[in-house]
């Protein structure tokens, strides 16, 4: 257990071993639910092919991978006991190629994750303005009325609908919501 301790806390993996503590921390923290912080996607992982998941995803993965190969980069060049200088060199060297097999790894995992994470965004009634509907109810006047509407995804809802009175709308009518009437919740309509 002490060769273990001496190389996580050795050149160069003691560089990754505490933001590998920090990591864990951090999850240890998000699985207790006493922290609830998400930080989005950077832009800069965008050029990376790590953009569209949580920060906090890929850089974990990142941070495991890289400690890891420093580890075991460290344990290997340890035991060639090459002199100082050239350990020195070569722990540099085992630093680049674990962030690049971190970068990897993290990709590896941002890309199906991706899905997960497609930004829909939230709905808003907003976004029934200039769509379709079907009236519902028998009549639709000033201060009354229901109909049908169809969302992007395919979800339908059933809205309150007014109109203006100068044309008749009843059951079963396509009108078309041109406005949102935020004090009174209404969509205003107008036959289609």
């Amino acid at each position: 257990m002490d060769d273990f301790v001496d190389a996580a806390l050795s050149f160069p993996a003691a560089v990754f071993s505490f933001l590998l503590a920090a990591v864990l921390i951090y999850w240890l923290l998000v699985l207790l639910g006493t922290l609830d912080i998400e930080i989005g996607d950077l832009d800069v992982g965008d050029g990376l092919g790590l953009g569209g998941v949580p920060v906090t995803v890929t850089a974990s993965v990142l941070v495991v991978v890289s400690w890891f190969v420093t580890l075991a980069g460290g344990v290997v060049t340890a035991a060639l006991d090459l002199g100082s200088l050239v350990s020195i060199l070569l722990g540099i060297g085992v630093l680049v190629v674990a962030v690049l097999a971190g970068l990897f790894a993290a990709r590896l995992v941002a890309v199906p994750l991706r899905k997960l994470y497609a930004p829909g965004g939230e709905a808003s009634r907003s976004d029934f303005v200039g769509r379709e509907c079907v009236i519902r109810t028998g009549r639709v006047t000033g201060e009354f009325g229901q109909a049908e509407v169809s969302a992007l995804d395919g979800s339908t809802a059933i809205v309150q609908v007014r109109q203006s009175g100068e044309h008749q709308l009843a059951y079963g009518n396509r009108a078309l919501i041109f406005d949102y009437d935020m004090d009174g919740e209404f969509f205003w309509v107008a036959p289609a």
